[in-house]
């Protein structure tokens, strides 16, 4: 694709790693993510160089004060001058990061990223091209090895990623300033590289310098490690993921994952499952000790998700809020969300009643009840009598009893009356002292739809 008859190692080895990795078309347009830096000037000059349709978009946060402004006017300048048109957006990064207690970079990545995503909608644009190179890969390997990570973690930047696409991760940053020099090409640079602050850069600027002492090549070395553990890495999911379908069970409710734990045999499996939902590496060891010790009713926690040991099962599913406890003053429909319903109707007894069998319907002598109600989760302690049953039993060993899983249990709503006497728990059994006998005449029907 390349416009020149004689390209540069520089632009044949680019070139070479589009192809081997099917990341652009040359038919498509594309959008080059343009900081001024030496990395983002160096992926449009060889994109161009290389005849792709390209356009660049810059993005002033603000952060950095002149040297921000700086930066704008850079790329303003370089895309003039090669004729290529330039999005700029601006951001209040600090009110954002603020708004939405999220970190400054982490706010940056929020707000260029939602702004690529539009502008490569409005322009009909095939993905966004960033800078990553080889040694933002090796660092990004350095880093979660000292989180600590699995596979994963080792293999390093992907290439491409849900349309952000990485030209440059097959050279290292002295390959990019050389090339730069190459052919004139100025950049600028941000000063906040320059400072050992931020862990990526205590790595960049006193680890990685040390370790190239003992091997001046352990970039390469890393990066060549990170693509072998990509290969790998590929027949490890298969093979994981034959496992995690293997122990998966069915559970009626979309939002909770279920797994037998006699199949979760390893870590690495329960890693497997648990690590994309955000759980850290240390919680999953902890998590698999429970698994293997049964240790029913552990509860493990990501920011968004828990995961819960039952006896034979466990489960993961979103953080749920607790229950808040619904009034009922009077007969009616109360809409608890907007998929569920509790109804209370009043009914007269006639020839033929009978007292409703559907567990998520319950039939009540009226006599028996004493307005206001109140719709709640089970809470410790609580006591109730089932139906058949004169005598009380703690919910919790009733539950048990008929062997409800650790989750539904956590679910599981009552219906009490004024005194706080437990009149149904809902979708099991009524309560035994309010059952309809022969001498009934009215009836409370109590629906959860």
């Amino acid at each position: 694709m390349s416009n020149s008859s004689n390209p540069s190692p520089f632009v044949r080895r680019v070139s070479g790693f589009i192809l081997q990795h099917q990341l652009m078309d040359g038919s498509g347009k594309y959008l080059v993510a343009l900081s001024g830096g030496a990395d983002s000037v160096a992926l449009l000059r060889v994109t161009r160089l290389l005849g792709y349709d390209v356009e660049a978009a810059h993005c002033n946060f603000r952060l950095r004060g002149e040297e921000s402004d700086r930066d704008e006017v850079f790329c303003k300048q370089l895309c003039a001058s090669l004729g290529i048109p330039l999005h700029i957006a601006h951001f209040d990064t600090s009110e954002y990061a603020s708004a939405h207690h999220l970190s400054i970079e982490m706010a940056a990545r929020h707000l260029r990223y939602g702004y690529f995503r539009q502008l490569l909608a409005d322009m009909g644009a095939q993905g966004v091209l960033v800078a990553h190179h080889r040694d933002d890969s090796v660092e990004t390997v350095m880093l979660n090895l000292i989180r600590g990570t699995g596979i994963h973690g080792l293999t390093g930047i992907a290439p491409e990623h849900e349309g952000v696409i990485r030209p440059l991760l097959c050279v290292g940053r002295d390959d990019i300033v050389a090339f730069l020099a190459d052919i004139g090409q100025d950049y600028v640079t941000d000063s906040t590289n320059l400072v050992d602050d931020v862990v990526r850069n205590k790595i960049r600027l006193n680890i990685l310098p040390l370790m190239r002492e003992i091997n001046p090549s352990v970039s390469q070395s890393i990066a060549d490690m990170a693509e072998k553990l990509g290969q790998v890495a590929e027949v490890y999911d298969e093979e994981m993921g034959r496992r995690v379908e293997n122990a998966w069970v069915e559970t009626g409710d979309e939002e909770v994952s279920a797994y037998r734990i006699e199949q979760v045999t390893s870590e690495g499996l329960l890693f497997h499952i648990l690590y994309p939902l955000g759980f850290k590496p240390k919680c999953i060891e902890d998590a698999f000790l429970a698994v293997t010790r049964r240790s029913i009713g552990a509860s493990f926690l990501s920011d968004a998700y828990e995961m819960v040991v039952d006896r034979e099962m466990l489960f993961v599913m979103p953080l749920q809020k607790s229950f808040e406890t619904k009034r009922i003053p009077i007969t009616g429909r109360y809409v608890i969300s907007p998929q569920t319903s509790f109804i209370v109707e009043e009914s007269v007894v006639s020839e033929g009643f009978t007292p409703s069998r559907d567990p998520w319907c319950a039939t009540l002598d009226a006599e028996k009840v004493e307005f206001p109600l109140f719709l709640r989760s089970v809470e410790p302690g609580d006591r109730f009598s089932p139906l058949g049953m004169k005598g009380t039993k703690l919910v919790s060993d009733f539950l048990t009893d008929q062997k409800v899983n650790v989750v539904e249990r956590r679910r599981q709503l009552v219906v009490t009356d004024a005194h706080n006497h437990i009149l149904w728990l809902v979708g099991r059994r009524p309560a035994h002292p309010c059952r309809i006998t022969p001498s009934t005449r009215k009836v409370f029907i109590l629906r959860w739809e």
